[in-house]
């Protein structure tokens, strides 16, 4: 079997500058990104442990994948890229999760919202924990990103990838987003 036969699900494990990240694709686009653990074999492990037994190594990237992973390194280097343009396959997840998902690729490079106000862009106002939870089952983070969404009172909230809440802190602070609450204000002048 070869990975364009429609029974297996191609992919590949690239290096980058944060690490080693899986990707899995068909030919509607991307269908597993799988971000870095702790070296390329827990990398691939993960990946494979979501894509099971249908799963193909390639070297062959079509040529919206190839892009796809530029992009990737390059946001591994600091680069604010846009991954809205990238092609995603979300063959099989249901409406709610689709509208977040497209709510969230909205955001740009270093944009942030709560659950709550990405409940309400996908328009489902009022569903912020259902969001919350459609989130932890991104199969695409960094394209889809789900990093980017808070919770109330700028805190960081859940993140489902390895290194937890830690692991999104850090994609935040290479866009240039500070999380947590603002420095106290100055409580008087010296003068």
């Amino acid at each position: 079997m070869t990975a364009t036969d429609s029974t297996f699900v191609p992919y590949a494990l690239i290096e980058t500058a944060i690490g080693w990240i899986g990707i899995a694709w068909s030919e509607r686009g991307l269908t597993r990104l799988q971000l870095p653990a702790r070296d390329r074999e827990a990398t691939g492990r993960r990946l494979l442990s979501t894509i099971q037994d249908r799963a193909v190594e390639s070297a062959e990237m079509p040529a919206p994948v190839a892009a796809a992973v530029d992009l990737l390194r390059r946001y591994g280097e600091g680069e604010p890229v846009d991954f809205s343009g990238v092609p995603v396959d979300l063959d099989g997840v249901d409406g709610f999760r689709r509208a977040v998902y497209e709510a969230a690729r909205r955001l740009g490079f270093g944009e942030t919202t709560t659950y709550g106000g990405l409940a309400e862009e996908a328009g489902y106002s009022g569903r912020a924990q259902d969001t919350g939870k459609a989130l932890g089952q991104n199969p695409v983070p960094i394209v889809v990103p789900c990093h980017r969404i808070l919770a109330a009172g700028n805190r960081i909230g859940g993140f489902s990838a390895p290194g937890g809440a830690v692991a999104k802190e850090r994609l935040l602070m290479m866009e240039g987003v500070r999380v947590g609450p603002p420095p106290p204000a100055q409580q008087s002048f010296a003068f």
